[in-house]
């Protein structure tokens, strides 16, 4: 497991476009969604011990988010073919299993990771109504092996102002988790993974 921080892409950044499929076919545009509200971005994979650390809160959280105007969808960008358990089947089944009510995509190609600076799992990014980056950082201080509450207190904060119409707190502490997984060669500029993990 290699333990990699968000590259912490620059605030005010516009939501890159993407089109990309869930595991089970169903088309997503982003530039046909309606925002209301807000806009979640998450990086995630099936079998990250980060991610599976906070799954079952960050479902729940997201749910609470989603009634409040924020959209939301998770993209998984690993490359499924020298990481099986990444695969379109078993994200049907993490979704099943922790009961997602948000998107989950499959990133084949990892183009759209390259296009938001990502670089673990999970890694969050929160947009406003006009889809700027008011938000990259982590969900909380919770770790696998540490004895941090699971509460999603850092990503619930800037959600909380972000409604209020106050500003985020600038200071924001990166995401930590798995690196993603590229492909061999795939490696984006702005980020070189050892193949662990």
């Amino acid at each position: 497991m290699v333990q990699t921080r968000s590259t912490m892409l620059e605030l005010g950044t516009p939501a890159p476009e993407f089109s990309l499929k869930s595991a089970d076919g169903t088309p997503y545009n982003l530039a046909e969604q309606s925002i209301e509200n807000g806009l979640l971005v998450i990086f995630i994979c099936n079998h990250c011990p980060y991610v599976l650390h906070i799954a079952a809160r960050l479902t729940q959280k997201i749910r609470d988010y989603q009634e409040q105007g924020i959209s939301a969808v998770a993209i998984n960008s690993n490359d499924y073919s020298a990481y099986p358990d990444d695969s379109p089947d078993k994200m049907n089944i993490l979704a099943a299993s922790f009961g997602f009510t948000f998107p989950y995509l499959v990133d084949k190609e990892q183009e759209v990771a390259k296009r938001y600076h990502a670089a673990c799992t999970p890694d969050f990014f929160l947009f406003n109504q006009d889809r700027k980056l008011v938000y990259r950082g982590q969900f909380d201080n919770a770790r696998p092996g540490n004895e941090e509450p699971v509460s999603g207190a850092d990503l619930t904060a800037a959600v909380n102002a972000l409604l209020s119409g106050i500003p985020v707190d600038l200071e924001q502490k990166p995401s930590m988790g798995c690196n993603i997984k590229w492909k061999p060669g795939n490696e984006p500029h702005y980020f070189s993974s050892p193949k662990s993990g």
